[in-house]
């Protein structure tokens, strides 16, 4: 089976695209991993579908596989990566479209400078939203590891994430704890699992270990997620400056109830065709 792609990033998580309107693209779990492969594929963090909507108040469907060939409900960095393909292919003239995701609509904006403005929605706390094993809503929550607890947020921006305030991200053993967090029983889809450390009322330093993934350079619902738990917690005002491995992103919410807005780069980084091996 050979298929048309584009490679992208959003500040380094990077990306698969495949236009699925213009060419059949139907794929399994085993060929997910195969174009995620960094040695025997492509090599990406998450593979993405643009296809056709599957009502008539939107522009696109807009599909997420993660590395490991799971499916997930949101990828922010993946949704200013989309609103770049289509426009660069010729999909749709709008600058502005409205998306449908597997967690609702987003709605993201090519802006004149070249970045890119997604209307994320409003984030979900309550526990079964999430989801997340708790009794009842609170701001944060001890979470119990091997030998240690956390204080997490839990919050869902369209997929569950748990954030945790740390001293210093650079330092934090993001590659033995984030294993732990994103398997962690209390969350039974999984986890995205960030470690926030505050830089000042509107700047955070961010590293995420994403469910199906690990580790990687950015993520945008991550950050969503976590510049969302430090505004509740009081410790952050909007907008919030999120520095990541891969670069800055800036995040904005007026509060419960409102959409949070990301805003970033979403580079194309080249094309290609791909021949994946039938499984």
């Amino acid at each position: 089976m050979r298929l048309k792609f584009t490679k992208m990033h959003g500040l380094g998580n990077d990306f698969v695209v495949f236009d699925a309107i213009s060419q059949l693209v139907e794929l399994t779990s085993a060929q997910f991993r195969f174009i995620a492969d960094r040695h025997f594929g492509v090599g990406c963090d998450q593979i993405l579908l643009a296809e056709k909507p599957s009502r008539t108040d939107v522009d696109f469907r807009y599909r997420i596989f993660n590395a490991d060939g799971g499916e997930v409900e949101q990828c922010g960095n993946g949704a200013r990566c989309f609103v770049r393909f289509v426009h660069e292919k010729g999909l749709t003239a709008k600058r502005e479209i409205r998306v449908e995701t597997a967690s609702g609509i987003i709605v993201p904006r090519l802006e004149a400078n070249g970045e890119v403005t997604v209307n994320m929605g409003a984030p979900r706390f309550e526990p079964a939203d999430i989801p997340f094993v708790a009794t009842q809503r609170a701001v944060t929550y001890p979470l119990e590891l091997a030998g240690t607890t956390l204080e997490i947020s839990a919050v869902s921006m369209g997929n569950p994430h748990a954030v945790t305030l740390v001293e210093d991200a650079d330092a934090y053993p993001v590659g033995a704890v984030g294993p732990q967090v994103e398997t962690h029983p209390r969350f039974p889809m999984r986890v995205n699992a960030g470690f926030m450390q505050v830089l000042d009322r509107h700047a955070i330093q961010l590293r995420v270990f994403e469910r199906g993934s690990g580790e990687t350079l950015a993520c945008g619902t991550g950050a969503c997620a976590a510049a969302v738990a430090g505004l509740a917690r009081g410790l952050l005002d909007s907008p919030v400056r999120v520095v990541t491995r891969g670069g800055e992103l800036s995040i904005a919410w007026a509060g419960e109830g409102q959409p949070v807005l990301m805003t970033g780069p979403a580079t194309t980084v080249f094309e290609g065709e791909l021949e994946v091996p039938v499984k």
